[in-house]
């Protein structure tokens, strides 16, 4: 295989202009990162792995630097990248984050890929943030992922009823301002939300995550408009029927979290080694039942 010798910018873009998809994997507790990639090389599937800010501040994934030494110890390249997940400008606490600080750490200790997430601000805003990474990251040869509209869920507390979210298109991504965002911006991967939802530190958090849909409609104009690489975050949870659809309109990253970390949870109790043969057994099923993608290495390399 030669994805080694390609980057994560080169991968992803092969990915969309083919209708590969490539799963991003969160890691909030560090074990768990051995069976996620185990399951990668088992299955010759290229996926990412992933940490967001949260998953340091509020789970046990250490910090940027740690995540990153355990990738050092793990990683096989044929079927792996790494990738700072969420940095939020503004947390999900409304606090202000020193976004430029964690991102360049991450680039300096060669993460792949990083994600600046500035959607909690005016799109204004949030273009002068993501514009500032993009030109930072640029320098390092490593792609941007930026997130536009509100994919809900990383709030405390209680989310309003799904169906009255789904219903209003409340925070979806608008494909006008999308197009002005990546023009502007010159951002890499363009993060959407068309209905999904995150599962991370809702009150709900430990519960079965709640059932979302997708406005394939509202995805299929923001791909015509934009003509990148976009990502659905929040993947845990979604009907496999809208996961299919979106995937040929345009979605070419789709992040997981929720439904690997809560089989660690449940079992971290009985033993290290029980956590981790359950994430193991998810991953299996999320790559060869839900998401259908095994194999996907195998047709990288030959692109």
């Amino acid at each position: 295989m030669q994805t080694d010798s390609k980057n994560s910018s080169n991968i992803m873009q092969l990915a969309w202009s083919n209708g590969i998809v490539i799963p991003g994997f969160n890691i909030p507790y560090l074990p768990m990162m051995e069976p996620v990639v185990k399951a990668l090389v088992d299955t010759e599937t290229f996926g990412l792995i992933m940490v967001a800010r949260l998953e340091w501040v509020k789970f046990e994934s250490g910090s940027i630097k740690a995540i990153s030494e355990e990738y050092q110890k793990l990683k096989n390249e044929n079927f792996t990248r790494l990738h700072l997940d969420h940095i939020p400008v503004i947390d999900e606490d409304n606090m202000q984050v020193d976004f430029v600080k964690d991102i360049s750490e991450a680039i300096e200790l060669g993460y792949n890929s990083v994600m600046v997430d500035g959607s909690r601000l005016s799109l204004e805003g949030n273009i002068v943030c993501t514009k500032e990474i993009v030109d930072l990251a640029h320098q390092a040869n490593i792609p941007v992922e930026a997130e536009l509209g509100a994919v809900m869920g990383h709030e405390e507390g209680p989310l309003p009823p799904y169906e009255e979210l789904f219903a209003s298109a409340k925070g979806f991504t608008s494909p006008d301002d999308a197009k002005r965002f990546v023009d502007e911006t010159g951002v890499d991967w363009l993060s959407v939300a068309i209905g999904n939802i995150h599962g991370a530190i809702s009150e709900a958090r430990k519960e079965k995550k709640q059932e979302a849909r997708l406005s394939i409609p509202h995805l299929d104009l923001i791909n015509k408009t934009v003509n990148k690489p976009l990502v659905l975050h929040g993947g845990t949870g979604i009907r496999k029927e809208y996961l299919m659809e979106s995937f040929k309109n345009g979605i070419s990253k789709i992040n997981i979290a929720t439904a690997i970390r809560q089989p660690y949870e449940r079992m971290i109790g009985k033993s290290l080694k029980a956590a981790q043969n359950a994430v193991y057994d998810e991953m299996l099923d999320i790559i060869q039942n839900q998401l259908e993608i095994a194999g996907t290495a195998r047709r990288i390399s030959d692109l």
